[in-house]
């Protein structure tokens, strides 16, 4: 078996270890030689909750959050180079990059889709859920060809007061626009949340992607 990673970033608030149950979902065979790793925000001031500091990735103006809420780019460039080092290091360790999987919820979404989008090889996937995107479109361009290969998977839930779904419906119009395929799964009925119904799709969804040798 091939190893491959799985890279989990929290939402708002949020810790990496709150978040580690998510793997014993994970049951196929295939996962048996996958890494984990459950990341923990910075604590950081955050404009929408009154300044107050908390584990952040980036700043955050506004919530509900809207397809046009303003935009940290500054902070979401430095939270990106801090994935990408995690990255590196993993495939420095010997893990093929197709068998490398960036997941978010929220905030660790909105996250999850720029650091793939910006990094310089082809990965196995990114799967954003009840995200947004977290830049302008103007961004597009600094989009590297492979980056634009890797696949997305995009689920929201339709209750979502947080996130509204408008947000994450603005997703796949925009990675269309940078040539980038984005499969995109509404849940009737979920709020801001993620469901087991999300994650066993997950675990199908990137187990069709594993590359079984390396």
């Amino acid at each position: 078996m091939a190893r491959s990673f799985i890279l989990w970033l929290h939402g708002l608030g949020d810790s990496g270890p709150a978040n580690e149950p998510i793997k014993t979902l994970f049951t196929s065979p295939e996962f048996r030689t996958t890494k984990w790793s459950f990341p923990s925000a910075p604590n950081s001031p955050v404009t929408c909750n009154y300044r107050a500091v908390m584990p952040s990735w980036f700043d955050i103006h506004e919530i509900p959050i809207t397809a046009d809420s303003p935009k940290d780019e500054d902070g979401l460039q430095k939270a990106v180079k801090n994935v990408h080092a995690m990255i590196d290091q993993e495939i420095a360790a010997g893990t093929n990059p197709d068998n490398v999987f960036v997941c978010g919820f929220s905030q660790g979404g909105a996250l999850t889709l720029a650091s793939v989008l910006l990094y310089p090889k082809t990965l196995g996937g990114g799967a954003v859920f009840s995200g947004w995107v977290p830049f302008n479109s103007s961004i597009i361009e600094q989009f590297p060809p492979d980056a634009r290969k890797t696949p997305i998977l995009w689920s929201h839930g339709i209750a979502d007061r947080t996130v509204l779904f408008e947000a994450g419906q603005a997703g796949p119009i925009f990675l269309e626009k940078a040539g980038v395929s984005c499969e995109f799964k509404a849940y009737p009925g979920l709020g801001h949340s993620i469901s087991n119904e999300e994650l066993q799709y997950l675990e199908s969804w990137i187990k069709t992607r594993l590359r079984t040798s390396s």
